[in-house]
């Protein structure tokens, strides 16, 4: 039975509607900080020679991926602009390693989350809207609900207090894509050597049915990864369980 008042906002949605942004609850009474990195990152890139710009984006992340193999041939420890050469070289070292479904881009990062992590979090936190951590009691619970795509992976956060959690990053594929009704009618096509499409987050912003995943109830968006989605079904279990620290944005579908 679901709890009288659950922890995990929902905000109103119409009947029609069945996925959400998941975002930071700012109303619940967490105070959990997290000052971190991932271990390991591609390189930005330094004047990509077709477009001309110089960019990077750690949004896309894969926590399951371990570089170690591979870091005496390339450096993975920051994400400073490189020649496109140099990054293209650092992609074709990474892609052995990754998940299936993973998408690379400059600045991507790679491994367990590092650093310091202190005061009280919820069942799930997002720090950032491109992250994703949940406590090791909430995701069983959730596994055990049949969500799909749950991949939680260890972090390396060392807290300043005694009671602390256990968190886990769970890894967000990227898939799922804007509908091209909400984006910019005279767009520039992406570039076609390093796939920058250089906009802006829509708003409002409106899920492409097409592209949006049967296998996974919580993912990041492929055009859009700072962009955290899931289900109804994720959405409703997370109330039905009372889990708290992050609220359920509503998103329209066509």
């Amino acid at each position: 039975m679901a709890p009288s008042s659950p922890t995990a906002r929902i905000e109103p949605r119409r009947a029609s509607m069945h996925y959400f942004r998941v975002k930071e609850d700012k109303a619940a009474s967490c105070t959990g900080h997290i000052d971190a990195t991932h271990q390991w990152t591609l390189p930005g890139l330094l004047d990509c020679p077709a477009c001309k710009v110089t960019w990077g984006d750690n949004s896309k992340a894969y926590p399951s991926v371990d570089l170690g193999p591979v870091t005496a041939q390339a450096s993975f420890e920051d994400a400073w602009p490189k020649p496109i050469e140099e990054y293209e070289r650092s992609c074709e070292l990474v892609r052995p390693f990754l998940p299936p479904g993973a998408v690379l881009e400059p600045g991507a990062a790679f491994g367990p989350l590092v650093g310091k992590a202190q005061g009280r979090f919820g069942s799930l936190a997002a720090p950032y809207s491109w992250w994703l951590l949940v406590q090791r009691e909430a995701l069983e619970k959730l596994q055990a609900e049949g969500l799909r795509g749950l991949k939680g992976c260890p972090t390396q956060l060392r807290f300043r207090q005694r009671a602390s959690p256990v968190l886990l990053e769970l890894e967000l594929l990227p898939v799922g894509r804007a509908h091209p009704e909400c984006l910019p009618p005279h767009r520039q096509p992406p570039c076609p050597r390093c796939h920058r499409h250089g906009l802006t987050l829509p708003k409002p912003l409106v899920l492409d049915g097409a592209t949006l995943p049967h296998h996974l109830d919580v993912f990041r968006l492929e055009d859009f990864s700072t962009v955290v989605v899931c289900t109804e079904r994720f959405a409703e279990a997370c109330q039905r369980l009372g889990l708290d620290g992050v609220a359920f944005h509503p998103l329209p579908t066509r």
